[in-house]
């Protein structure tokens, strides 16, 4: 027990920096970047929206769970599906931090192919997925994008990063953490090793191991260099370093919850797929390896407890995170005395703060709607005014989300 709880701090510290980091860019792109941006570059389904967020992301220092709530932003101020998924595939795999640590530890052929690696699994995802998840296809928090203009502009940003994203995706993080904390304890260190020269086995048990689990961008490479000098084949420490970091448990769960089974299976089956190509082509040609220089314990099983500055930010998160589940919890169960001239009614297919925001923004339009309020976790929407039913319907049904009508009293 003692174990788990120390992975779990561990993998905690390690995501929380790039965790409250991401949060923040979703927060910025949110209220900062003109929607025309995206409408222009990224919402198209071609090939040069999913070329251009390939490339958008393959500098940013953002892991994998980092990367979520910044792709979740692109999603919801209207880039296309293929975008978000080459955006969501290329980022995590490198940025300027590990591009040179990366040559500093494997050497330059290294530092070459993992941006290379990352721009090619980005676009071939992004093409897979406009071409087979269409952009009404798939129900979820990305059918509908809303921006509150009112209020201080710092002040929106903070509470869209670390409250209204944190109330969405929350909970499948903690779920996610949970489990990639389970992984790293029930799986033996020297697993990898005992595999000899099966190089394509070595990747396959890398994948099942390494997928699940958090791995970070950076510190994973001095982990692929020992790796290597202990006999691991050049490829199969491709494959960690690009699918380790690209994806985890905790990944998994929200992408799947934010974009859809279908969105997910491609995203997997790109991730997994072309790291075994490039790991084979790189046992194939071979590429020239440095001698390691030192060896980052960040993400190896010998890791204590995280750094300060990485205890501060599991904190930070682990307090953000709480009372935001906590205040989601006692919306959900705290109800006001209606007016006389409010109605509140059932409506299903909401997920996110973004999807209450379309309801409202639909029916506020509405002539006689003096005030309207939505609540994904309860379902309702609380109508003030005298508009008819019929009029709400229209508008919630036009919004892409489904009416009950009036919700009966418990």
């Amino acid at each position: 027990m003692n174990d788990f709880f120390r992975s779990l701090l561990m993998v905690t510290g390690e995501m929380s920096p790039y965790l409250l980091l991401g949060f923040l860019i979703a927060g910025i792109l949110h209220v900062f970047v003109p929607r025309s941006f995206y409408n222009k570059f990224l919402s198209r389904d071609n090939k040069l929206s999913v070329l251009y967020a390939a490339l958008l992301g393959i500098p940013l220092p953002l892991c994998s769970c980092g990367v979520i709530p910044t792709a979740i932003g692109l999603r919801n101020e209207k880039a296309s599906k293929g975008a978000v998924a080459s955006f969501l595939i290329a980022t995590p795999q490198t940025g300027i931090d590990s591009i040179l640590a990366t040559f500093s530890v494997l050497g330059l052929g290294f530092a070459i192919i993992r941006p290379v690696a990352a721009l090619v699994t980005g676009v071939c995802g992004g093409l897979l997925v406009n071409r087979f998840v269409p952009e009404d296809s798939e129900a979820g928090p990305a059918v509908s994008s809303c921006r509150v203009e009112s209020g201080n502009k710092v002040w929106r940003v903070l509470r869209y990063a670390y409250f209204d994203m944190i109330q969405d995706i929350g909970l499948r993080l903690v779920i996610g953490l949970i489990l990639a904390a389970l992984i790293q304890v029930a799986v033996p260190d020297e697993f990898f090793l005992h595999f000899g020269s099966h190089t394509l086995l070595q990747m396959l048990v890398i994948l099942i191991i390494a997928v699940p689990m958090y791995i970070c961008s950076t510190g994973s490479i001095p982990v692929a260099a020992a790796l290597i000098m202990k006999g691991l084949s050049p490829g199969a420490a491709l494959v960690m370093l690009m699918a380790g970091p690209a994806v985890n448990m905790a990944s998994f769960l929200v992408v799947r919850k934010a974009l859809g089974k279908r969105f997910t299976a491609i995203y997997l089956l790109v991730i997994v797929g072309l790291s075994i190509l490039f790991g084979l082509m790189i046992n194939a040609f071979g590429v020239g390896l440095s001698p390691m220089t030192g060896q980052d314990p960040c993400c190896t099983s010998e890791a204590t407890l995280p750094g300060t500055f990485k205890l501060i930010c599991s904190i930070v998160l682990t307090l953000l995170i709480l009372f935001a589940l906590s205040m989601k919890l006692f919306s959900k169960f705290t109800h006001k005395k209606a007016d006389p001239d409010t109605v509140v009614y059932s409506v299903e297919g909401m997920h996110c703060s973004h999807c209450e925001a379309a309801v409202v923004r639909a029916v506020e339009e509405i002539p006689g709607v003096d005030s309207a309020k939505a609540s994904a976790s309860r379902n309702t929407l609380t109508i003030k005014g005298t508009a008819a039913e019929a009029e709400i319907q229209t508008a919630v049904e036009k919004a892409g989300y489904t009416f009950k009508g009036k919700k009966t009293a418990r």
